[in-house]
């Protein structure tokens, strides 16, 4: 007996093991088993298949089954085969992405994380007073012994009782909010202020209960889409919920999920951003509680595991909600998939491989179980929004906010005019300034949009010019003012913040452009008493850093949140006013097909997140050119005009939804094997596709982590044989790798870019 295995490798194709006579027996398909590869290099594989023909080569006995059970279910191996054919992916790849580390290397192990607590001699009023005024000469301990007080509610203590309940906070969460070194931690540890303890992470969701009594009664124009939407799933198995912000489209979500597990049918609901999950889980373990699951890539690999093997027991959850990696966990009786906010980008995997699109793998999974699939979004995607249109998928439109609530004003403001005349305070225009202070006066909040995180996207000397560089990438450093850095966004590379130019030794160097930390400072600078939080990838690195900054938000403890297009994707506060989106214009100058689409879609989002509750929200729109035909989509929300200008400019050039594009990628660290090596291939493409294939050439960022890179673009337009169509691309790389010359060439496919 023989079984062919996937090992966690990109590497294509499938190795073949021969099965010792006393395992024959235990082996299926979806097991794992414990393999050599070489002379000892041992590796956890997944078996595909178990079989008698004896291949011609020696082969070498798998060296035992860590598992009596199927580990990878059957649904979940035909997905992986689909995966990695659709995306042209070795399936090596898609099981390295797909399963938690604990089941790669069989190295499942309990993990602990080091918290924070105050000192119990100083867990009252009186003694706390004395603490802060023995750090009255140290600022920075002084500073983050205020920050963990007000993270951890310790702040509202009375007495020896504080008035809200204690959080718990790790080490890394004080340091990264209060912005501080280890350093000042283990001072207030020395002066036995504060305690280190260990806290076990990973625990499984324990939601308490089922309530479903405390679903919300769906209004007239909710009762008619939910009721549209069963009715069209006895004809169609994809429905698009076209639905404007704050419609109350979740409120849908929920009743469908009520109706699939009365059926007993599992649901899988996919958000695109794990600060969407925070306060989405909320939501539903108020109604679901422990028949919740939550699943993404900032939960510890030990709660991956859990989840994993709870996923594949008797008992597995009813309704897992997750990021995009949730659409590979295992499922046993799927029977709807939720796809909210369904033109977000953030569903789409871009490194490493597989490059898979969540929307378009989780339709395929649904179709695996003959379950239905919900996408649901106020922006829907192009391709999206014509495969309902005609009539591929169903349409359900919901065009009234809940409680009829008007949707927000978008005023246009024109920087360009206010730059020339002088009247712009930093990146904020006096009419902006005005609506925030009346916000705030009002105990109201604000949210601020600019898609750049850090402090400045460059540096540059004002005598000569010089700007510093990443050594590894082919882009300049982002200023990081409160870590005093410059840094790589691409990878990671730091360089510390020059004293003076080193190519002039003149001292006058300064950031060009702005990033959140940046406007975060300004608005301190102007609003000194405003209680402000920064979204972005810098502040949320962890999970509990995500909830911290959305719920403080939420209930008030912060009143303006400055952050990237995190704050765009579908989050809902009731008390927010006011919107600023501090430039429109560098969404829309993108040297890209989407660019508009993507444009319309943040900005119509975060304009969204205003005036949910109560009266109706203003959004101030701060560009150079007001009359941008995109602009002018946004203000008068518009999405059906935005969708016809672009679906006839893609049809005029042949882009999606009228073709499919695969972008192919050539890297070495070489430029000019690179460059000849892309040429050589892009003559191989052209002798089957002819104009077919674009390029090769440069994308705009041309060098990253020291590999060179070029990119050729394939255009297949509608009833192209997509099958033979990949086989040519294989059979070109082959070519390729044939020649000595490239061997060292790495190469890769991106199907459906984004």
């Amino acid at each position: 007996m023989f079984v062919d295995v996937i090992l966690p490798l990109p590497l294509e194709g499938l190795f073949t093991y021969s099965v010792p006579g006393d395992l024959a027996d235990e082996i299926k398909p979806g097991m794992r088993v414990l393999v050599t590869l070489g002379r000892s290099k041992s590796y956890t594989a997944v078996v595909a298949e178990v079989h008698d023909r004896k291949p011609d080569f020696e082969t070498k006995e798998i060296n035992g089954l860590p598992d009596q059970q199927q580990m990878v279910l059957d649904t979940q191996l035909r997905l992986w085969r689909w995966i990695a054919d659709y995306y042209m992916s070795p399936i090596g790849e898609v099981y390295h992405a797909a399963m938690p580390a604990g089941l790669k290397e069989d190295s499942f192990r309990p993990k602990y994380e080091t918290c924070i607590t105050l000192s119990p001699k100083f867990r009252n009023e009186q003694a706390l007073h004395i603490a802060l005024d023995m750090l009255r000469r140290s600022a920075s301990q002084q500073k983050m012994l205020v920050d963990y007080l007000t993270l951890s509610h310790y702040d509202t203590i009375e007495g020896t009782t504080c008035k809200e309940e204690i959080v718990e906070i790790s080490r890394d969460e004080l340091m990264n909010y209060s912005h501080g070194k280890a350093a000042t931690v283990k001072a207030l540890i020395d002066k036995q202020i504060l305690t280190l303890y260990q806290r076990e992470v990973g625990r499984l969701n324990q939601g308490g209960e089922p309530h479903p009594e405390r679903m919300k009664k769906l209004n007239e124009a909710q009762m008619e889409a939910y009721n549209a939407i069963l009715f069209q799933f006895l004809k169609k198995n994809v429905i698009l919920l076209h639905g404007v912000t704050s419609s109350g489209k979740t409120e849908i979500y929920i009743h469908l999920i009520d109706q699939a597990i009365s059926e007993h049918k599992q649901v899988l609901y996919l958000l695109p951003e794990i600060a969407l999950t925070v306060q989405m889980t909320q939501r539903l373990q108020r109604v679901f509680g422990r028949r919740l699951g939550i699943y993404h890539s900032r939960y510890s690999d030990q709660e991956r595991v859990e989840i994993w093997k709870k996923q594949l027991s008797a008992d597995p959850y009813d309704v897992v909600i997750g990021a995009r990696s949730a659409v590979l966990l295992p499922f046993q009786r799927l029977g709807l998939v939720i796809v909210d906010e369904e033109h977000e980008t953030s569903f789409k995997q871009q490194d490493p491989a597989p490059r898979y699109h969540a929307r378009s793998v989780a339709i395929m999974l649904a179709s695996m179980f003959g379950a239905k699939t919900l996408l649901g979004t106020a922006t829907p995607s192009v391709e999206s929004y014509q495969n309902a249109l005609t009539g591929k998928y169903g349409l359900v439109r919901l065009t009234k906010r809940y409680s009829d609530l008007e949707l927000p004003k978008v005023q246009v403001v024109d920087i360009r005019d206010l730059q020339k005349r002088k009247l712009m305070n930093g990146p904020f225009s006096p009419i902006l300034l005005s609506a925030i202070r009346e916000a705030l006066d009002h105990q109201q909040q604000v949210i601020l949009f600019q898609n750049r995180r850090g402090f400045a996207p460059m540096v540059e000397c004002k005598v000569c010019g010089w700007v510093p560089k990443c050594q590894n990438c082919d882009v300049s450093l982002t200023l990081h003012k409160t870590m005093n850095v410059l840094t790589c966004h691409y990878c990671g590379y730091t360089y510390s913040v020059p004293q003076k130019c080193p190519c002039c030794e003149s001292t006058e160097t300064r950031g060009r452009g702005f990033g959140t930390e940046k406007v975060e400072d300004d608005i301190l600078n102007i609003f000194p008493d405003a209680k402000v939080a920064r979204m972005d990838l810098d502040t949320t690195r962890s999970k509990s850093a995500y909830a911290r900054i959305i719920n403080d938000f939420s209930e008030g403890r912060t009143n303006l949140l400055i952050g990237t297009q995190m704050v765009t994707k579908g989050l809902d506060f009731d008390r927010v006013s006011v919107v600023g989106i501090l430039n429109a214009d560098s969404m829309l100058h993108y040297p890209d097909f989407r660019a508009s689409e993507h444009a319309y879609m943040m900005m119509a989002q975060v304009s969204g997140r205003s005036g949910r509750k109560g009266k109706q929200g203003l959004v101030i729109l701060q560009t150079k050119n007001p009359e941008d035909p995109v602009i002018q989509h946004v203000v008068n929300n518009d999405y059906d005009a935005m969708f016809n200008d672009v679906m006839e400019e893609r049809e005029a050039f042949r882009y999606p939804p009228f073709s499919q594009i695969v972008n192919v990628y050539v890297k070495h660290r070489d430029d000019a094997v690179a460059e000849s090596a892309a040429l050589l291939l892009g003559g191989y493409l052209r002798q089957w596709f002819g104009d077919r294939i674009l390029g090769p050439d440069k994308p705009a960022v041309a060098r990253v982590k020291s590999l060179c890179i070029r990119k050729l673009v394939v255009k297949l337009e509608k009833g192209i044989n997509l099958t033979v169509s990949k086989q040519y691309l294989h059979k070109a790389q082959e070519l390729l790798i044939a020649d000595t010359r490239y061997r060292l060439v790495q190469m890769y496919y991106d199907v459906d870019p984004l």
